[in-house]
């Protein structure tokens, strides 16, 4: 599969879970639809737009198992979490229970909120290594108490790579009356995603990475008993529409002004693209180059898995313990040196190596990082 990507041949690429990255196939559709919006700009926005939007929406509806009037496209999932913050209402005193796992803009965004609303947002601690689902889940609850409204939570974690037991946590937090909000960056095209199934109150995930969409193109789901309450991050021209469509809640969120809708548009290429590649078993295939190789790597190092070496915790990202006191230097000394792309990821004092494998990844990439970590340990002091 790696001549299907653009990325460059000269680099070892294994931080697909950062950013992800484009097949020229789905890359060449992205590029068609800036082409057609330039041939006739009035037409396509004013004319055209709505519905190819809508057949998007209903592209990625079928995909990730929800109603195409229950979504719409986000650029990240950071402005899906601004769009949900700022209509939640809370008072002073009430709690948002989250983990000390979530995504640094995460925490930065529930901080803000809490700054300014009065609200408590609390980082439950996680054990590391995590034992099993059931302690982590027993740790979580830990954290609730009658002052918590709202339940807040990646499905896999970016600095761990830890898959969370979200369904079982929404389960009961639903029997709780509490809100439920699931951030899903990592999960499209990574891991099923069944949204009916799991029933969040709201959910966000991102098409850009592991379901390979051009960069920038997320999406907002929002259950329909909340979709009345939850007001436009941006106010357009959807916003008391003088033609409104069959749903406000679309007309109120899709439109934002003039902005390229390019990448949002290239949703029914991306669905096809994966399904005419089994990328379902090619999935499968770089979840098994994780699973057959974490242990190794932790070996090597010194250190210890973060969870049970198994699916149950792990998809197609591991996050390796490094001893290391100069990250920066580590991950610029992998690229610079070794044309290794690699992330060295933060959380809570601790230092990750984290592997991405996707399809374009083979053992032979696996084992050219093991030989560079390896130069590194006998020739620096960057790991300890």
């Amino acid at each position: 599969m790696k001549p299907l990507f653009l990325l460059d041949p000269e680099i070892t690429y294994l931080n697909h879970g950062s950013f992800g990255a484009c097949p020229e196939p789905i890359f060449a559709d992205y590029q068609y639809w800036q082409r057609e919006l330039e041939k006739e700009p009035v037409q396509f926005i004013t004319k055209r737009l709505p519905q190819l939007m809508q057949q998007s929406r209903q592209a990625l509806a079928d995909y990730i198992c929800c109603d195409a009037d229950d979504v719409y496209f986000v650029p990240n999932p950071t402005t899906a979490i601004n769009t949900i913050m700022r209509n939640l209402d809370l008072s002073p005193g009430d709690e948002i229970l989250s983990t000390d796992n979530e995504y640094g803009a995460m925490d930065r965004t529930w901080n803000f909120y809490c700054r300014k609303s009065g609200a408590k947002y609390v980082r439950q601690p996680i054990s590391m290594p995590v034992i099993s689902k059931e302690k982590l889940i027993e740790e979580f609850w830990k954290g609730y108490n009658s002052n918590t409204k709202v339940v807040f939570l990646n499905q896999i974690s970016s600095a761990t790579a830890l898959i969370f037991p979200v369904k079982e946590i929404c389960d009961r937090a639903q029997q709780l009356g509490l809100i439920t909000i699931v951030d899903g960056a990592h999960v499209p095209g990574h891991i099923e995603l069944d949204i009916n199934a799991l029933d969040p109150d709201f959910y966000t995930g991102t098409l850009h990475k592991w379901m390979l969409a051009p960069k920038g193109s997320s999406f907002l789901y929002v259950k329909k008993e909340f979709q009345d309450r939850i007001d436009p991050l941006i106010v357009s021209w959807g916003y008391d529409s003088e033609s409104p469509g069959k749903s406000r809640f679309i007309d109120y969120h899709e439109f934002q002004g003039t902005r390229d809708m390019s990448a949002f548009l290239t949703t029914p290429a991306v669905v096809r693209f994966l399904e005419e590649h089994n990328w379902t078993d090619k999935s499968m295939s770089n979840k098994s180059l994780i699973l057959q190789n974490y242990k190794r790597f932790c070996d090597l190092l010194k250190t210890t898995p973060l969870c049970p070496v198994s699916s149950e915790f792990l998809g197609q990202m591991c996050s390796v313990p490094v001893n290391t006191q100069k990250p920066i230097e580590l991950k610029e000394l992998l690229y610079s040196k070794y044309k290794i792309e690699v992330p060295i990821t933060k959380l809570n004092g601790r230092f990750f190596l984290r592997i991405s494998c996707q399809s374009y990844n083979s053992q032979q990439d696996i084992d050219t990082l093991e030989k560079a970590i390896i130069d590194i340990l006998n020739t620096t002091d960057l790991i300890q």
